[in-house]
């Protein structure tokens, strides 16, 4: 399991215009403005101390103003902050050697959402996209001794609300929680470039914010600077990659003569280099370069993730102006999305090779971004790396991330599917708004397109299926045939002319896909064509079985729901009248409201027994959803090449709540998150029964070479006893799904109840290093025979905790390890013991070794029926 490197993460987090200047006089200097700031409500007089970055929500948090919005039904009582306005402002003072400098710039890396920028009492600058920078010369403004930067926040709901009212029609934005924010049905997220799910979300609160949410600094300069480092991959293969530094050069005069030169920072390599002449403004300057044998990036599992340092430096009259350092994966990475005999392919290939995408969608981590800290992106990342994910999908309803959040995938092999930030609304885009958006995409294209990890943008989530399969078109045509045509022609500008326009020309290489799920321009997704969103298990109420027949080329989105474990409950919910699903705490932590408990109680009385409480329910909750999740995958894998992707939704939550994450807002990991690394594993044996009459075994590999392994499959009862086993040896074939094994199951049985047995499928390769196991049951859980079984533990410290070895005298079923609300992470939990058989689980936390005994419970399904 990859652990994190903090120090390399704290190296990452500074700039290398910061690391350069310490060392190279001429380089730009830079400030950033964190200290002394302080707010207040618009209309009052009462100042509070500030932190930025931060969100209003957050300093009124701090200041002892709200309680946590997040903690039992406070949220309720936040909606009065997103009407108010909001004045931010500190003073600073500059130093001799930045003041001396002929251009001094003010840089906002981003601010939440519409804002007054004044310096000294002049207005300079209104902003009103919270996914923008924005930049301003403010030399002109700057005075000797103190200056004052006041940025006065205009509430976004009093901004757009007379936009909504000014229409004769309304623009749909189905997850826009109007009515909870005391709007009625007036859904004005549509009209601020923000993001989405601060108006709510099914799985989300409605907390809109406002505030300096990224950075604010300083940036002051001679003659010229780099603004731009583009390493552009124009053609990759093992033997040679040929490449292209597109460098942006500010100048604020006419150069005779600047050198530029990028040069490979570990081997001292000059790889281009070029004097050029420079006119004032900005000037771009073509470095192409080759790499013989080119080190190659790779995803997680296929090879290793090597990172060039590339340093790009600018200098005039001998005196270096600038250097950048541009950390580049150099790889060929396509979408193939081509005709064949069953429909359309959509799949990742890269270095030449076809990729299985497995993984998750990515929501923001917290409602109150600038609080997520590095250790939390870092583990949240290295909870996909370490369980086998090799691409995140960030949804289109939050962020463009933070740069520390593909600094990570790029190093730990996680591809990423991008949004741009539109998911399940229709929106205004003409004119202005358009061009805010245009402007949007390219800041955050040029942003993020050296970053190896990328593998393709997407124009929105799901506004293509609901336009076409949700009834939107045909509610607007029945309205009025003008409003129709109206916003079809605003949908089709911002995501087949402006969106595909921004990637073609500032990311050729990149690939577009114009919405998720998606098959065609005049029509729905599907199953045979592109990528598709599967949801009639959950809220199609299909049974859960329903996955191993379902289809797709790439399964970019479905999920099955579960609460918190009860320990992160207590955490939101402490009072013991909170602990019952329809409780008035729980159902304000259930965005899906009544209709998503009672699939979630259906599915399980469906498919499990009665749980015997409120705490059995919660943890039977987590195995449902984890064995639906699993069954879903091993479906999608087990039908590959058909289908070429499966990311599961969702990773990871934005609060405490019900809802489709493996992960909870705490960051611990419920049963689907366990489920999906033995399943996400390089190699999968998967049991499947044929219409219920042939029991057979397929084996998944990821693996670029095939190998060989030994079979072994036993059916055995709950109680130990062994019905029937089978061994055989087996060539496995690289990149590949097949039929190792086949038995008709009454040969199996030999005449044994389904209900009575498991069967227990092992694969050994490498010489028996690594072994691949799973269980399978031939009727629904609630169905099975499962016996009370007895589980007996012994502990031995080992660094940093405790190994737990557990035995069990029959089959016990879904395993599951408590200690307490502690801070702890487990080598395993929700596992199976075999009947006899022993498992060893190590649990890393501080507890001494008392505590730990005494705080330890040890359960599985039966117990809790």
């Amino acid at each position: 399991m990859k652990k994190p490197n903090l120090n390399m993460k704290r190296a990452s987090l500074l700039t290398s215009s910061l690391l350069c200047s310490a060392l190279l006089i001429a380089v730009p200097l830079r400030k950033e403005l964190n200290e002394g700031w302080q707010f207040k409500q618009a209309r009052l007089s009462n100042w509070y101390p500030a932190t930025v970055p931060g969100v209003v929500h957050t300093d009124l948090i701090n200041n002892k103003i709200i309680e946590d919005p997040f903690f039992r039904l406070n949220e309720r009582g936040m909606q009065w902050i997103d009407k108010e306005d909001w004045i931010y402002q500190t003073s600073f003072q500059l130093t001799p050697e930045i003041m001396e400098r002929q251009n001094i710039d003010l840089v906002f890396k981003g601010l939440d959402t519409y804002a007054d920028v004044y310096l000294n009492e002049k207005k300079i600058l209104e902003t009103n996209n919270m996914f923008r920078e924005w930049k301003t010369n403010i030399k002109a403004e700057l005075k000797p001794g103190e200056n004052i930067l006041k940025i006065y926040f205009h509430s976004p709901i009093k901004v757009d609300i007379p936009k909504w009212d000014a229409l004769p029609y309304h623009y749909e934005a189905s997850n826009d929680q109007s009515e909870n924010g005391g709007l009625f049905d007036k859904k004005v997220s549509v009209f601020a470039r923000k993001a989405g799910y601060h108006y709510g979300w099914d799985w989300g609160p409605r907390l809109v914010t406002s505030g300096i949410w990224r950075p604010v600094y300083i940036e002051a300069w001679d003659d010229a600077r780099l603004s731009d480092v583009f390493i552009r991959q124009q053609e990759v293969s093992k033997s040679r990659a040929s490449i292209v530094g597109e460098i942006e050069v500010q100048s604020d005069k006419e150069i005779d003569e600047a050198t530029l030169t990028v040069t490979d920072a570990a081997s001292g390599r000059v790889m281009a280099g070029k004097t050029v002449s420079l006119h004032k403004g900005n000037n771009k300057i073509s470095l192409p370069f080759i790499i013989r044998n080119p080190r190659l990036w790779w995803s997680n599992g296929l090879g290793e993730q090597h990172l060039y340092d590339f340093r790009t430096a600018l200098t005039i009259n001998n005196e270096t102006s600038d250097i950048q350092s541009t950390k580049v994966g150099i790889r060929s990475l396509k979408i193939i999305n081509r005709p064949d005999k069953d429909g359309k392919t959509f799949y990742v290939e890269l270095n030449g090779v076809p990729v299985f995408a497995k993984g998750a969608n990515y929501i923001p981590q917290d409602n109150f971004l600038p609080r997520v800290t590095p250790e939390q992106y870092e583990k949240t990342i290295l909870d996909a790396a370490n369980v086998n994910m090799n691409m995140l999908r960030i949804w289109g309803g939050g962020i463009y991330e933070n740069d520390l959040f593909y600094e990570l995938c790029d190093r730990y092999g996680i591809l990423v599917w991008q949004d741009f930030m539109f998911a399940c609304s229709l929106y205004p885009a003409e004119g202005e708004l358009l061009e805010n958006i245009r402007q949007e995409a390219i800041d955050n294209v040029k942003r993020l397109r050296n970053h190896a990890c990328i593998a393709l943008w997407c124009g929105n989530n799901e506004c293509n299926d609901a336009w076409f399969n949700w009834g939107w078109q045909k509610r607007y045509k029945a309205q009025n045939p003008e409003y129709e045509k109206k916003i079809w022609k605003q949908f089709t500008d911002q995501y087949y002319v402006t969106l595909p326009e921004v990637v073609k020309e500032y990311a050729p290489e990149s690939f577009y896909w114009p919405s998720s799920p998606f098959a065609r321009e005049d029509g729905g997704s599907d199953d045979h064509n592109g990528d598709r969103h599967y949801w009639d298990v959950w809220h199609g109420k299909k049974p859960i079985e329903t996955y191993n027949k379902e289809r797709s080329r790439f399964f970019s989105e479905y999920g099955f729901q579960s609460f918190p474990e009860f320990e992160s409950v207590k955490r939101y919910a402490p009072c013991e009248e909170d602990w019952d699903i329809y409780s008035e705490v729980m159902m304000s932590h259930q965005r899906g409201g009544m209709h998503a408990n009672q699939l979630i109680e259906t599915y399980l009385l469906n498919e499990y027994r009665k749980p015997k409480n409120f705490e059995a329910f919660l943890y039977m909750n987590h195995v449902l959803q984890g064995d639906a999740i699993k069954t879903a995958i091993e479906a999608h894998r087990r039908d590959m090449p058909y289908c070429m992707g499966t990311l599961f939704w969702q990773h990871n939550d934005c609060w405490p709540v019900a809802s489709w994450a493996s992960r909870d807002y705490y960051g611990r990991w419920k049963a689907q998150h366990y489920f999906a690394r033995k399943v996400y594993r390089d190699i999968l044996v998967s049991p499947i029964t044929d219409e219920g009459e042939v029991l057979n075994i397929q084996v998944v590999s990821d693996r670029l070479k095939s190998c060989n392994g030994t079979l072994q499959v036993e059916v055995m009862k709950l109680t130990g006893e062994k019905v029937n086993s089978y061994k055989r040896n087996i060539k496995i074939d690289a990149n590949s799904s097949q039929t190792v094994f086949s038995v008709p199951l009454g040969e199996a049985l030999k005449n044994t109840p389904k209900e009575d047995v498991f069967v227990h499928a092992v694969l050994l390769t490498d010489k028996g290093k690594n072994s691949y196991a799973n269980n399978y049951f031939l009727v629904k859980q609630k169905e099975v025979n499962y016996p009370k079984a007895a589980i007996t533990s012994s502990i031995e410290p080992i660094e940093g905790g405790f190994e737990l070895t557990l035995n069990s005298d029959n089959f016990a079923r879904a395993v599951f390890i408590i200690i307490g609300d502690v801070d702890s992470s487990f080598s395993d939990n929700y596992f199976d013991i075999l009947p006899g058989g022993s498992v060893k689980v190590n649990v890393y936390t501080d507890l001494p070794q008392p505590a730990f005994k005494k705080q330890l419970k040890v359960i599985s399904l039966s117990d809790e029926y």
